[in-house]
């Protein structure tokens, strides 16, 4: 697209520098990591601009990816906007310390309206802030070339690393119909300094032997294979499925007895990747599983009771063509969305069938409980057939979802810091958030606040916010539909078709973070992973028998005061999370007569136990009896008949 310069710029030649040395990576030298303008690492006093458009434009807004609020308000828009369109402008980063400056990553402005982006710059250095010193190419200044759109990022690597402590762009030219908008990440490798507190003070440093790094399609399926071999006694690689593209689906499971489902031992799934761009969440389950194997060898008591007490399945990548997409360009440079999608376009999370809708609707016409149940809703069937709109991801994890009798889960999901349970779609038609809880609200909101308040930033006020919302102030968490409204998620579709709870984990404001930030993600979100996993032990579990003290399965479980049944397994074991306190709770199956008990939870871990015993009923009996006889009036043998004639005779006379 044309670009225009300002008359000043007009008056003397540009020289630029070549392709090679300044749009890609190629360099005689090491490539510094991202100094951390999208994960926050430079906070917003590092920042500074020579103008700026309004405070909702303003340099602390100049951050690569971020994004800008639906309806662009003065406090959040999604650039750093200059007050004028001229070649002296600048955008500037404090470093607070010396740095080896090795390049530029740049993006325009993001925005539904408007489109803003520059396509070309200079690069200036400084120690002091005071006296500037331009790059160079030769003895003329070095001009970077910037964007041609305003999402995807262009990276520009200069051709030998400089030092100091201050670094600014500035924009030499722009689109003809934009203004100069800019989001910026600066490539840096800080210099050793001991005497540097703010550095020290910052700095988080993990003890864990773990493989940080990203891992392509086959490295995830080699480090599974590794953990299985160190530990293969307590994990189990299987595959639920295929993507669009033909790769598998590959799940770790993690239990004493893998392979197994144990009566009375809950399980629970972490999921990651059905945005395949969201990279974060795939490497810390690959982290998770090394950990925990590693843990239960060294006899750490905590993680070797959740692997004896409870069946762990791993999920790491969920859309793997997706993904592939994103790590073939590599970190920063993948934008907001490229892989976001399955390999047919679809939105793999939001996929699911709409059943907020179908419950809502029977409850509208007082169809529950007398045509319809509170849970197990069944799926539509114009969702099971081959024309429809379905990814084969999602068949696969539903088919997945109704195999396994999973209690809690959670999916790893990027780009902001929060954890959002259901309902995620706005029960009012035509509202785009409006607070849905679901009967279940208040253990929801206990699940999602034992994940944020032990992430090391979530609950943290003083954390600046990733793009438009505050969501420290709100401890970390949301109701799904009071941040927007989103029909088919498998958070919904998990609570309404299966007894699964499932939340939502944003677990950082960089969806693909760099290599580099891996340790410290980990630490972000290790504990909040473990707490997590420990609340599938919350509530009250049991088994229901009948008496002979078989187990029966599909046995309904209510709850006095609870709108939302859940039931039993095929060994008629069940869990139910519950917070603490008395409940009154209601064992019944078709067929049997009800039973009810008292049974408390109370704060210390561990799941109470409430077992029932229920008996058949007398008509369920009979019924068994008819069909036997394929419903036809019971014949007794002839002899037997005519001894009963006889004695009817005798009495008679």
């Amino acid at each position: 697209m044309p670009a225009r310069s300002a008359a000043v710029a007009a008056s003397f030649p540009i020289p630029r520098c070549s392709q090679m040395a300044a749009n890609s990576s190629f360099s005689l030298y090491p490539e510094c990591p991202p100094m951390g303008l999208e994960t926050l690492k430079i906070d917003d006093f590092q920042l500074h601009a020579s103008t700026t458009k309004r405070y909702g434009l303003g340099a602390h807004r100049g951050r690569l990816n971020i994004q800008a609020g639906l309806y662009e308000d003065d406090l959040y828009d999604g650039a750093w906007c200059a007050g004028r369109d001229d070649p002296l402008q600048w955008f500037e980063v404090d470093a607070r310390r010396l740095t080896k400056f090795t390049g530029v990553i740049t993006q325009g402005r993001s925005s539904l309206w408007s489109s803003d982006w520059v396509t070309s710059y200079k690069v200036m250095v400084s120690n002091d802030s005071h006296t500037w010193i331009t790059l160079k190419n030769g003895s003329e200044d070095l001009i970077f070339s910037g964007n041609r759109e305003k999402e995807i990022p262009v990276r520009n690597i200069f051709p030998v690393p400089v030092i100091g402590r201050y670094i600014r762009v500035n924009p030499r030219s722009w689109f003809n119909s934009g203004n100069i908008c800019m989001r910026v990440e600066i490539l840096g490798c800080p210099m050793p300094d001991p005497n540097n507190y703010y550095h020290r003070r910052n700095e988080v440093i993990t003890t864990d032997n773990l493989d940080f790094r990203h891992h392509s399609y086959k490295e995830m399926r080699q480090l599974m294979k590794v953990v299985n071999e160190m530990c293969p006694n307590i994990t189990r690689i299987y595959n639920i499925g295929k993507s669009h593209s033909g790769l598998k689906l590959y799940a770790i499971e993690i239990s004493d007895n893998p392979g197994e489902h144990e009566a009375g031992e809950p399980e629970f799934r972490y999921t990651a990747g059905a945005h395949g761009n969201e990279v974060l969440g795939r490497e810390l389950l690959l982290l998770l599983m090394q950990f925990m194997c590693q843990e239960y060898l060294s006899g750490n008591p905590r993680i070797r009771h959740l692997v004896e007490e409870t069946r762990i399945h791993l999920l790491p990548s969920v859309n793997p063509d997706g993904y592939e997409k994103a790590f073939e360009v590599g970190s920063e440079l993948s934008g907001w969305s490229l892989g976001r999608w399955s390999n047919d376009g679809i939105d793999i999370h939001h996929n699911f069938p709409d059943l907020d809708s179908i419950l809502w609707e029977a409850e509208a016409k007082k169809w529950i409980p007398r045509k319809m149940f509170n849970h197990h809703v069944p799926i539509p069937e114009w969702y099971l057939s081959k024309n429809a709109s379905v990814a084969v991801e999602t068949r696969a994890l539903i088919a997945w979802m109704e195999k396994m009798p999973f209690v809690l889960g959670g999916n790893l999901q990027g780009g902001e810091l929060v954890v959002t349970f259901p309902y995620d779609k706005t029960r009012t038609q035509g509202v785009s958030r409006e607070p849905t809880p679901t009967p279940d609200d208040h253990v929801f909101r206990w699940l999602a606040f034992s994940y944020a308040s032990t992430h090391r930033l979530m609950t943290d006020a003083s954390q600046r916010v990733c793009h438009t919302e505050a969501f420290a102030k709100e401890d970390g968490t949301i109701n799904g539909a009071s941040w927007h409204t989103a029909a088919g998620s498998m958070n919904d579709f998990s609570y309404l078709h299966t007894n699964c709870f499932e939340l939502s984990m944003y677990v950082g404001c960089d969806k693909f973070p760099h290599e580099s930030e891996l340790p410290e993600e980990w630490e972000n979100n290790r504990e909040s992973l473990l707490v997590f996993m420990e609340q599938v032990h919350r509530g009250i579990r049991g088994v229901v028998r009948d008496l002979q003290g078989r187990g029966i399965a599909n046995a309904i479980i209510s709850v006095e005061g609870i709108g939302h049944d859940i039931r039993t397994a095929a060994d008629g074991d069940y869990w139910r999370l519950l917070n603490p306190g008395e409940y009154r709770v209601t064992a019944r199956a078709e067929g049997y007569s009800f039973a009810i008990k008292k049974c408390e939870v109370g704060y210390e871990m561990g799941a109470t136990r409430c077992d029932f015993v229920i008996g058949r009923t007398n008509l369920s009996r009979i019924k068994e009896i008819m069909e036997k006889f394929n419903k036809q009036p019971i014949r007794l043998p002839v002899r037997q008949l005519q001894a009963r004639r006889s004695r009817a005779r005798r009495l008679g006379t």
